[in-house]
């Protein structure tokens, strides 16, 4: 009988961030006090990790670093889980998109396989970061229960590798603020490893 080992990943997206509802991308706002709460309320006092990795932008590293500081984790900043580039786009809100680029807002959210925000990241570029950056966490965190505050772009682009959806898709899962959503992979010496959505909801 093989040998297993699991590896918990929880995935917690940044509560809101000042400004409003805007495509953000590498646009680094901090959160609001409502942010702070969201997140405070999503985790609550549990306390199961054994590491703490954000995206360096403020809306994710400054929650991560001061939960991990209050509870005694080790904590580092990953720059490959930052959101995906919205190049031209960034800092506008989806009103403002429709305004300024008719009609491009509208096929991106319709197919972001065959439509790129302008001077924007590629979808394919996007997911071949985050799938690299997903595999190097693994293998370092093997058998470990990790929690890591990111974007809701990177949380999408995680669950659509997951449960193997096609990329056209990636935008149809929602991802409010603050969501928790529970990754866990089994690894085995003879077999290849497996991943399961364990959760995907508010808090824990």
């Amino acid at each position: 009988m093989s040998n297993y080992k699991e590896t918990i990943i929880d995935l917690l997206r940044h509560g809101e961030p000042i400004g409003g509802r805007l495509l953000r991308g590498s646009q680094d706002d901090p959160l609001t006090e409502d942010g702070w709460s969201q997140m405070r309320a999503s985790v609550g006092d549990h306390n199961p990790w054994q590491q703490v990795i954000s995206s360096p932008l403020r809306r994710c590293s400054e929650f991560a670093s001061q939960l991990s500081e209050n509870r005694g984790l080790p904590y580092k900043k990953e720059a490959g889980f930052q959101e995906i580039g919205f190049g031209r786009w960034e800092g506008m809100s989806p009103e403002q998109i429709m305004a300024a680029f008719p009609g491009e807002l509208e096929a991106y959210w319709r197919d972001p396989t065959e439509f790129s925000p302008p001077e924007g990241e590629t979808l394919d570029a996007f997911i071949a970061r985050i799938d690299s950056h997903w595999s190097k966490l693994l293998d370092e965190h093997q058998g470990q229960h990790v929690l890591l505050v990111c974007h809701g772009g990177v949380i999408r682009a995680i669950i659509n590798k997951i449960l193997e959806m096609p990329l056209n898709a990636l935008w149809r899962v929602e991802v409010p603020y603050a969501n928790i959503s529970r990754i866990r992979v089994t690894h085995f010496d003879d077999f290849p490893a497996t991943s399961n959505l364990v959760f995907h909801q508010p808090r824990l």
